[in-house]
């Protein structure tokens, strides 16, 4: 199963890419995980990356393709995978595109999970992190309407978008996840 969960910070991708991870025993490729873990190292790429999380501002498309690219072949994802946070542009969707021919990877689906936003507000504003003060969040929610917009058109032209209405129980989001990847 490949999967990219889709959503505005703040949404519970995180919570349930490990839910459905521990499912169907695939792992979970979160670039905001793998980018704070940068940071938390003080790597040079880490370093950049928080100037920029720590202003709201989407780290640049080529760092997290790289990312990407290393990460989808390692070993425990020949089964599949999930995708959380990512692609957030049109040329990450476009490229990602590229990496899935090159790696002879199936074509994913995306669910979107919707929240509105007053409740990621109030969300991100419990989880007390640096780049989830108020100001903040409302510039990442800015960005990401803005440039991940295309990209929900982009998959939905390739038939590959769905949506689940994250302002529900955990485990209804859950079951709305799993109805649409048994189809």
């Amino acid at each position: 199963m490949f999967l990219i969960l889709f959503g505005a910070p703040g949404v519970g991708k995180g919570t349930q890419s490990e839910k459905i991870c521990a499912k169907y025993n695939i792992p979970q490729i979160s670039t905001g995980e793998i980018l704070r873990a940068a940071i938390v190292k003080n790597t040079e790429q880490g370093r950049k990356a928080k100037i920029l999380m720590d202003k709201g501002e989407l780290v640049p498309d080529d760092v997290i393709l790289g990312i990407i690219d290393k990460r989808i072949v390692q070993d425990d994802c020949k089964n599949g995978f999930i995708l959380d946070g990512f692609p957030r542009t049109l040329r990450q969707a476009r490229e990602f595109s590229v990496l899935l021919e090159k790696h002879k990877i199936p074509n994913f689906r995306c669910i979107e999970i919707s929240v509105p936003d007053e409740v990621i507000l109030e969300r991100l504003g419990e989880r007390g992190r640096d780049d989830d003060c108020r100001e903040t969040v409302l510039k990442r929610l800015r960005i990401y309407k803005d440039q991940t917009a295309p990209v929900k058109e982009y998959y939905k032209e390739k038939n590959a978008f769905y949506s689940v209405d994250g302002n529900k129980p955990i485990e209804e989001v859950f079951n709305q996840i799993i109805e649409l990847l048994v189809d």
